[in-house]
């Protein structure tokens, strides 16, 4: 095992309004779409997962495709990659070419949430998370960031207007009152 020097994610996580940051040695950070991807949708490109279904008949193994299962999975699968596709962080991963990455990540999610899944393999979706950018702390370590959707928040604001003026606070001088006047 190595000794000592800098490791991965070790030390705080880079910060984008942080006041040291600006050093030649520092990678720019990427402000991504608060609206998402809005590009087409890559054709996902793995093949459906076979379900099998496996039963003994006889002290002899019997294994059997099960067409509703996969095709079930099928749905969820492509349902979950479309869902991703909008997300902010599509936008970098059509940049880079990751749709194979996305399609693993989105497998490997789907069988983590199974009900007999391992825990290597939600430990594997996490990660895949991560390096997808997924989780803040990915995010942070790919240095992206997320832009301010102004527009959807002065639309916010605007429907949260007050109609009436409140009500009129007291001065600090009137909340105050000494000990001995009670």
């Amino acid at each position: 095992m190595p000794s000592g020097g800098a490791r991965a994610r070790s030390g705080p996580a880079p910060d984008p309004n942080a006041l040291r940051r600006d050093r030649k040695t520092d990678a720019e950070w990427t402000t991504l779409p608060a609206e998402g991807y809005q590009g087409p949708i890559p054709e996902h490109p793995l093949p459906a997962n076979p379900i099998y279904d496996i039963y003994w008949v006889d002290k002899q193994r019997v294994k059997e495709l099960d067409t509703d299962a996969t095709e079930a999975l099928r749905e969820r699968e492509l349902a979950l990659w479309e869902k991703l596709w909008r997300r902010p962080q599509a936008v970098m991963w059509i940049k880079l070419g990751l749709e194979y990455e996305v399609a693993s990540y989105v497998r490997a999610y789907l069988e983590s949430n199974l009900p007999d899944a391992v825990s290597g393999m939600k430990t594997a979706a996490l990660r895949m998370a991560a390096e997808l950018g997924l989780s803040m702390p990915g995010m942070h370590s790919l240095r992206w960031k997320i832009a301010d959707d102004d527009l959807a928040a002065k639309r916010a604001e605007a429907g949260t207007m007050p109609t009436k003026q409140p009500a009129k606070r007291q001065s600090a001088r009137d909340r105050l009152k000494a000990v001995g006047d009670a």
